[in-house]
């Protein structure tokens, strides 16, 4: 069976938000890091997310099959 789940990895996720996050230039340094780590904690938590709505809905999904089978096996039946 082809499992066509998308699982984002949520500290590479994470990771690649941030360097994407350059320093601004009069920006202080306490100011910035507080923003990357909001960044960063944002991202592993939107990620998380997604991956669990990814596994509910392919756990829905795959209920759906099973009564869809199990209807056409009691049709057949009688």
């Amino acid at each position: 069976m082809n499992d066509n789940k998308i699982i984002i990895d949520p500290d590479q996720f994470a990771a690649a938000i941030i360097a994407g996050n350059p320093k601004q230039t009069n920006e202080d340094n306490k100011v910035y890091i507080k923003r990357q780590l909001t960044l960063y904690l944002e991202s592993v938590l939107l990620a998380n997310d997604f991956n669990s709505l990814e596994e509910n809905q392919f756990g829905s999904a795959k209920e759906k099959q099973r009564q869809a089978i199990l209807e056409k096996i009691i049709e057949h039946r009688y």
